[in-house]
């Protein structure tokens, strides 16, 4: 029977040669793990090594990548000052939709549990323990760096938030030629950590396949259900955003459902195919466009959505983020759930379009609440399933952003344009 299983995984060994595909690679990479750990528990154990050197290099993007791309995100929009109530009313719409998106993430996860029953090896069981207790004023306390090093050397994600919040919004304030300079930089340096992840990511198939060969060697192949389970409730999760968010605020902003649902199909499925939201960029402005909204809404609505309005890596985040401390048999405190929504709702920002983006902010916050990383690198072996329907909603939820905005500020304009297209099939 162990033959016949390592046949099948040669075939699709040799699949992933021909594909040359890295999500392929990772998926082949997660069976051999399964493999070996079920077969030779001993030699998987060895390998975690592997593991801990993929996990280290992730771990040197996290600072960087979080602060150049929080400063281009909100000092490279200086210009919110100058459009106004547009720029209020999205970042208000943005903050507002994704919250409720977290929380729908946190309500799913600790209602189907998909990580409980999960037994963690001995020797990483018995490092954890939950976050001690903490008073309000020490967890607002621990909000604010003291030292900036400090906070990049510990791992502490939300200070280094704080501080590239604060560094970019003193940026903005600042002359166009004094912040030029310093926006070039974080903009070079943003593209610089992008390619530095990509980079490392060609490391992922070895790293994910020793993880789960160390973790299935201790935990056995159950796991695996859990793991499906995680899909499952983060699939009905998104509907539930969909139906229960989504369509609730297009109904209230009298969205013509019908022509937009129309106008989306080719954006979200092309995000969809493709797990890419930049993919579907320009496909999505020019149908917002072509529904009724004006250009100057769609041209600054959509790409700000792009590091704003994440609905669907919101709600990902939120629920592999305790998904992980399920597996590991922490018992975090609904107080303490709600931080770490807190910390996502500001980690999340302006890493739309990077490849595993989702993979370096959750390691940033399972690393901030003392949780392990075995679960994420099993999670990362059905990444691309998840990756797909998260980055549909997202491209979804920027396109409604669109609509709602220009609704708001009594600029949608769909009558019209209904007009010229009927004046122009009659002639």
């Amino acid at each position: 029977m162990m033959i016949i299983r390592w046949l099948v995984i040669l075939v699709f060994f040799g699949y992933a040669w021909r594909r040359k595909s890295l999500t392929t690679w990772i998926f082949v990479a997660m069976l051999v793990g399964a493999e070996t750990g079920n077969d030779w528990p001993g030699v998987a154990i060895n390998l975690r090594l592997l593991s801990l050197i993929f996990l280290n290099l992730i771990r040197t993007v996290i600072a960087p990548l979080l602060f150049s791309t929080l400063v281009v995100g909100i000092a490279g929009h200086a210009s919110l000052r100058q459009v106004g109530r547009m720029g209020i009313k999205a970042l208000v719409y943005f903050e507002v939709v994704t919250t409720l998106a977290l929380l729908i993430g946190l309500a799913a996860i600790n209602f189907t549990k998909a990580g409980v029953g999960v037994t963690m090896p001995a020797a990483t069981t018995s490092q954890l323990s939950a976050p001690p207790p903490q008073s309000a004023s020490d967890i607002i306390l621990h909000i604010f760096p003291e030292n900036i090093a400090k906070s990049v050397a510990e791992g502490q994600v939300l200070q280094i938030v704080v501080f590239s919040i604060v560094f970019a919004i003193a940026l903005a304030l600042v002359k166009e030629s004094k912040r030029q300079p310093v926006l070039s930089f974080c903009e070079s340096l943003s593209e610089t950590m992008f390619k530095f992840t990509n980079i490392v990511m060609m490391f992922a198939p070895i790293g994910v396949g020793a993880a789960i060969a160390y973790t299935v060697g201790h935990m056995g192949l159950g796991i695996l259900v859990n793991l499906f389970k995680l899909l499952a409730t983060l699939y009905a999760a998104l509907l539930a955003f969909i139906v229960c968010v989504l369509v609730p605020v297009a109904v209230m902003a009298k969205v013509p459902l019908r022509e937009f649902a129309k106008a989306i199909a080719e954006p979200v499925s092309i995000a969809f195919a493709t797990t890419s939201s930049e993919a579907a960029l320009p496909r999505a402005m020019e149908q917002m466009e072509s529904i009724g909204v004006p250009r100057q809404i769609v041209a600054f609505v959509i790409p700000t959505g792009y590091s704003f309005n994440l609905d669907g890596s919101s709600l990902y985040l939120s629920l592999a983020s305790v998904f992980v401390a399920q597996v590991a048999g922490v018992q975090m405190s609904f107080g303490q759930q709600l931080l770490m929504v807190f910390t996502l709702m500001l980690t999340s920002k302006g890493v739309a379009g990077v490849p595993r983006a989702a993979l370096v902010i959750l390691l940033g916050t399972v690393a901030s609440f003392h949780l392990p990383v075995e679960p994420v690198f099993i999670i990362l072996g059905i990444d691309e399933l998840m990756d797909m329907a998260r980055t549909s909603v997202n491209v979804l939820g920027n396109c409604l952003a669109s609509v709602v905005i220009a609704r708001w500020e009594g600029e949608f304009r769909p009558e019209p344009r209904g007009a010229i297209r009927t004046q122009t099939v009659s002639l």
